[in-house]
């Protein structure tokens, strides 16, 4: 039987991914801003990255993309991340990415 991923289980994967990279995947919350991403992820040399965790093929709300629209404008990487696949290409790109 095949196993059903979740949201949750994507972030847990996320949380233990980002450890093993050597950083940190803070969960994310701004009272007055609902909408914000899931987590603030930090790797090592000074790189960040905001997380937004979904289960397999759902989509951010508007006002999820609006947030996160906000963010990137400040200069900041928002990625959404639907699967663990998605995880590992993330942990690639931005653990390894040069400052």
């Amino acid at each position: 039987m095949k196993s059903i991923v979740r949201e949750r289980g994507i972030e847990q994967y996320l949380r233990e991914r980002v450890r093993a990279a050597g950083g940190r995947a803070y969960k994310f919350v701004s009272p007055g801003n609902a909408g914000v991403p899931d987590r603030l992820v930090l790797f090592p040399g000074g790189r960040a990255a905001f997380a937004e965790l979904k289960a397999p093929g759902k989509k951010p709300t508007l006002l999820q993309q609006a947030q996160g629209e906000k963010i990137r404008k400040l200069g900041f990487p928002v990625v959404v991340i639907d699967s663990k696949q998605g995880v590992d290409e993330f942990i690639r790109k931005y653990s390894s990415a040069v400052q």
